[in-house]
């Protein structure tokens, strides 16, 4: 993060978890079952009906990030980031699609993605009571977390057979509240239409997170059922007219995880050890990367993705970091909390139910400080380095350990309700390619060794007696994994195939399960129901403080946000809400065409047919971050007036705090993508979907 965004920071006290029992501005983000009525009726003179929420609720779909039904015909809208990974795996050599994109003509054309998942969120049901009833109050941390897994398995199982539908208990308020969700799931999508990747991306990580920007982050899939498009009348419809500055905006999405709730304590955990650990392992990886894609065309193909993410993922992560190691943040928060807990210790009752949860959460977190690196190893992604065949190895080594238990006892991830969506991602025929495996592979080795030594035990038991280039190659050019048959016959001959396999990656998962199960098992016990347990203490003093209507930080599942749409004043100069085409071809001009500023040939050649004075790109103020990708924006009437994408460097420490004096939320312009469609693309029928004509 750059200096003017810390200067720019404006702590809000609720965000931090202490204030007047409403969020400031225009920060939160809301369950769609607890909206926040009384600040969009003084704030902006709206209130949405429950009909309007509801819509927007099942016209909101997850695919791994955010995105939202568009027509009436199953059509999704997304970002193309979001997308890229399906993009990636049906592209090939001779056909790249993130090079030269796709518009499907006709349905027939539209091309069938192997893995894809897309997930409408149909009930919801308040579990709180049932979950928080099966741990005593008398239990300890490890046995109380446990009695509440097993009450979730049970919830889950139930929600599903009686319901027909994917289920899940999401926890909110860490551990105060647990909702269960139910979702209606699709996995017969197909893509539809996506730009090029320079256009897509246009600035690449050099803009990424700045403004202006000019992206047509957009991409397009369709939802099938039985053959046939889905047809629903739980969509978006699209406004022609866009939004204007100054305009009441809402976007809704899946935020991955925020820390506004977080204690001092564990604020500092992430600033001292966490984020520091991530950063030094994503610049490694970086430069690794980019060191692999410059060998070759089809090096920088297949590893286009990880570099992209790794690039982000860094970008964002410094600029977290950065809010945190800034005393304006941190002072705020530890004021806030000594006023919240001074009210806890002046009151008796609240006192002896409460009053030790702080330091209970901060004595597990200096524990963990001790043995995180080693479950980062075993249970992250330091031993794999992502690869895909170490992640089937895995699974596969844990399907077979896992599913002779009751439903209960298992790890989550094997329990009955994500049994399809494992075997789906276990079973795709997605692309597995070698020299990548090798790369990540001899990355992640190399990292063990770096960070444990060549003599300690679980380094001599990733390497086996050769260097870590040796034993990834010996790896990826001995195992089988690759070959989908291979992996049903090991799945479905259970532990008995597993115990007879000499594949070399089965023997490696296998060798250190034992291991990475112990870590698992300290982390739940230790750490993460001692969190639950604390969490929850400190919500219910929260609660009991400062009133019930306060949002939970976000845990990937469907939010509400609002804002307007609005400029900001940086460095004494206004940054206008809107960017045109006729500022992208200037940026074009001003960069020399070079990388990553290229225009692809279409926007070249068809200039002269665009309006120069087409929104591209704006910025509001709704509060949001990383998972918010793909969302949608919409006016008051719930019609779409553009596509979150990104956020300027300012809301970077929006997972910690929210603040709007500089940091803004980017969306592409619902207008530049009808004008696109027509002008660039030729395609009208998707146009005219769009617009319902």
């Amino acid at each position: 993060m750059s200096a003017r965004a810390s200067r720019g920071i404006v702590v809000s006290l609720m965000g931090l978890g202490f204030g007047a029992g409403h969020a400031a501005a225009d920060e939160g983000m809301w369950l769609l079952t607890r909206p926040p009525v009384e600040q969009l009726e003084a704030r902006y003179g709206f209130k949405p009906s429950k009909e309007w929420l509801e819509h927007i609720r099942r016209s909101c779909v997850s695919m791994g990030a955010s995105a939202s039904l568009v027509s009436r015909d199953g059509l999704v809208m997304t970002n193309h980031h979001v997308g890229r990974r399906q993009l990636e795996k049906l592209s090939t050599a001779e056909r790249n699609l993130l090079e030269t994109g796709f518009v499907a003509r006709t349905r027939a054309e539209e091309l069938e993605c192997p893995d894809m998942e897309v997930n409408v969120l149909w009930e919801i049901t308040d579990v709180t009571e049932r979950v928080m009833s099966s741990a005593p109050p008398d239990m300890d941390a490890a046995a109380a977390n446990t009695a509440r897994q097993k009450a979730i398995a049970a919830i889950t199982k139930e929600a599903e057979e009686s319901t027909g539908l994917n289920c899940r208990v999401v926890t909110l308020y860490h551990g105060g509240q647990h909702h269960l969700y139910c979702y209606k799931q699709y996995t017969e999508v197909r893509l539809v239409m996506a730009p090029e990747g320079d256009i897509a991306h246009f600035g690449g990580d050099t803009d990424n997170f700045e403004y202006p920007r000019f992206c047509l982050d957009m991409c397009f899939f369709r939802i099938y059922e039985n053959g046939k498009p889905l047809i629903t009348d739980d969509y978006l419809r699209w406004s022609p007219k866009g939004a204007s500055d100054g305009e009441l905006i809402f976007a809704a999405g899946n935020p991955g995880r925020t820390q506004r709730l977080y204690t001092v304590d564990h604020l500092k955990f992430l600033r001292d050890v966490s984020h520091p650990d991530g950063l030094a392992s994503l610049w490694r990886r970086e430069v690794q990367l980019l060191s692999f894609t410059a060998r070759g065309l089809e090096n920088a193909r297949i590893a286009a993705g990880d570099l992209m993410g790794v690039q982000n993922g860094r970008k964002a992560r410094t600029g977290m970091l950065a809010g945190l190691l800034d005393p304006a943040v941190l002072d705020a928060k530890v004021a806030d909390e000594k006023k919240l807990r001074a009210a806890v210790a002046a009151n008796p009752d609240y006192r002896a139910k409460w009053g030790g949860a702080w330091d209970e959460l901060a004595s597990a977190l200096n524990s963990y400080r001790g043995w995180h690196r080693r479950y980062a190893a075993l249970e992250g992604r330091m031993a794999s380095g992502g690869s895909r065949l170490f992640s089937i190895g895995r699974q596969l080594v844990r399907l077979a350990a896992e599913l002779p238990k009751p439903n209960g006892d298992r790890l989550r991830e094997y329990r009955d309700s994500s049994l399809d969506s494992l075997y789906r991602r276990l079973y795709s025929s997605a692309p597995i390619y070698d020299d990548l495996e090798i790369n990540r592979l001899e990355s992640a080795f190399s990292h063990v060794a770096e960070t444990f030594g060549a003599d300690d035990p679980l380094t001599t038991k990733i390497l086996a007696g050769k260097s870590p280039r040796d034993r990834a190659v010996e790896l990826v050019r001995g195992t089988k994994l690759a070959d989908v048959a291979v992996r049903k016959e090991l799945a479905e001959g259970g532990t008995a195939a597993i115990a007879a396999s000499t594949d070399p990656m089965i023997r490696l998962t296998y060798d250190l399960d034992p291991e990475a199960r112990a870590l698992r098992k300290r982390d739940e016990d230790e750490l993460e129901g001692v969190e639950e347990e604390a969490y929850a203490k400190i919500g219910a003093a929260r609660f009991a403080v400062l009133g019930d209507n306060v949002y939970p930080d976000a845990t990937g599942s469907l939010r509400l946000a609002y804002g307007a749409v609005r400029g900001y004043e940086q460095d004494a100069r206004k940054v206008p809400a809107f960017t045109t085409v006729a500022g992208l071809y200037d940026r074009y001009k001003e960069r020399e065409g070079a990388d990553p500023f290229k225009l692809p040939r279409s926007w070249l050649d068809r200039k002269d047919k665009l309006d120069p004075g087409t929104p591209v790109n704006f910025v509001c103020t709704a509060d949001i971050v990383g998972g918010n990708s793909g969302s949608p924006v919409v006016n008051r009437k719930g019609e779409v007036v553009g596509l979150i994408f990104d956020g300027n460097l300012e809301t970077l420490v929006w997972n910690t705090i929210y603040t709007d004096k500089q940091a803004r939320a980017v969306a592409v312009d619902s207008r530049v993508i009808i004008e696109s469609l027509r002008k660039i693309y030729d395609a009208d029928h998707l146009a005219d979907e769009l617009l319902g004509e």
